[in-house]
């Protein structure tokens, strides 16, 4: 068996499993989850009906590469959110079946852990703390070793770069980004990204932006994407436009479509070309009806700003409750709160556990999201909360967490 397997660390879902292990939640509530990011509102029917249309597409092998209508469809999705300049649908665009097995794979195809940096140590992969977990699967099973780097509450909750030493950024070899975050909802500044297209170009390391909760904000701009940023620093023309950055998004959230695995990846087509090799072995094609589908679901923003409008009417309404008792604040973007429950007195992990017991609402512990790094764990004593569900759910879940704290508060 890979040795490599036996340094993954149990999912964050099998730890709070084990954590309510011998719970009876109280009867008298409806179980109500916050804890998977999992979307909730209906998939639309013109992406259902695109699918089941095009059922005749079963009887052929997909290409790997995708088929141009759907390649053509990501690229013009690109160009018109972002205001980049006309992409190459056939070097700078590949489909994948989710973003997740994508951001996992290529890891695999990125990393040596034979060269350079293993003189030095060994090759690293540089995440942020807390993450989303398969950054760090993803790197040990490359056979290299995650590097994280913590969220700062003082920056609004991004990681802070500028504090990793030299001598780590020459081990890098792969950076994983997730902006808008999971589960912070930070989004990153064009001066982030400046210093990171630097250190990109100076130890010449591959940037894997993880940009799956773009297209769920709260204001009138939208979050400001990774091809967007290279572009306005001058790096989307020459050579190798948008070198050394890959950026990978997903119609799950933005389609509510988690079940149908569609996303792509499109940036460096140097980088996307030995992916591309990568992925024709591991058999990673999507099927043409699904293809059919997400060229439909791309195509459209109206049902993208109908479901942007749901998630706005929820944290509007739930947010102000939470806020009555607990550190809460309503995020750059994302479909998550991320609270501060220090001022119950428990921990995230006894937040959880009670919070179950007593309500029935599932959270998740803020710690099982990061790790122990530079002295602490950035998780510790937070809570994730995922706004999924339908308005009125999620609404009896914030009343039933304010009752509980309110709870602890007159029982201390």
């Amino acid at each position: 068996m890979n040795p490599h397997l036996e340094r993954l660390h149990p999912y964050p879902f099998e730890k709070l499993r084990q954590l309510f292990a011998g719970v009876t939640p109280n009867p008298e509530y409806a179980h109500i989850s916050l804890g998977i990011g999992e979307p909730k509102h209906p998939t639309p029917a013109f992406i259902q009906k695109a699918l089941t249309h095009s059922m005749a597409g079963l009887a052929n092998y997909p290409s790997t590469h995708g088929g141009e209508p759907l390649r053509t469809a990501i690229a013009g999705w690109l160009e018109r959110r972002y205001g980049v300049p006309a992409l190459d649908a056939n070097t700078m665009v590949l489909p994948v079946n989710g973003s997740r097995e994508a951001l996992f794979a290529i890891a695999q195809c990125v990393i040596d852990p034979r060269g350079k940096a293993s003189q030095d140590g060994g090759a690293l992969v540089m995440c942020p703390n807390p993450f989303y977990q398969i950054y760090e699967g993803a790197a040990y099973l490359a056979g290299a070793e995650p590097y994280f780097v913590n969220s700062v509450p003082a920056r609004n909750f991004a990681p802070d770069y500028s504090s990793v030493p030299d001598d780590v950024w020459a081990r890098v070899q792969l950076l994983y980004l997730c902006s808008p975050g999971n589960p912070t909802g930070a989004v990153l500044a064009l001066d982030d990204w400046r210093e990171l297209f630097a250190l990109a170009d100076r130890h010449g390391f591959v940037i894997a932006a993880d940009e799956c909760y773009s297209e769920i904000y709260f204001g009138s701009t939208p979050p400001l994407g990774a091809l967007e940023a290279a572009h306005q620093l001058g790096r989307s023309a020459g050579l190798r436009p948008y070198a050394n950055l890959v950026v990978f998004s997903s119609l799950s959230k933005r389609s509510n479509v988690p079940g149908m695995r569609s996303g792509f990846v499109a940036g460096d087509p140097d980088v996307l070309k030995k992916f591309l090799l990568y992925r024709t072995y591991s058999g990673g094609a999507m099927s043409p009806p699904v293809q059919a589908a997400s060229c439909a679901a791309w195509n459209d923003e109206a049902h993208v700003q109908e479901n942007r409008n749901l998630y706005k009417e929820k944290f509007t309404l739930i947010t102000p409750l939470l806020k009555q008792v607990m550190d809460v604040e309503l995020p750059d973007a994302g479909f998550y709160l991320w609270a501060d429950v220090r001022a119950t007195g428990l921990s995230d992990t006894e937040f959880a556990r009670a919070l179950y017991a007593e309500y029935n609402v599932t959270v998740l512990p803020g710690s099982y999201l990061a790790r122990d790094a530079h002295g602490s764990n950035p998780g510790s004593n937070r809570i994730r909360m995922a706004l999924v569900a339908e308005v009125d759910e999620g609404l009896e879940a914030a009343n039933r967490i304010v009752q509980f704290c309110k709870d602890l508060k007159s029982s201390s």
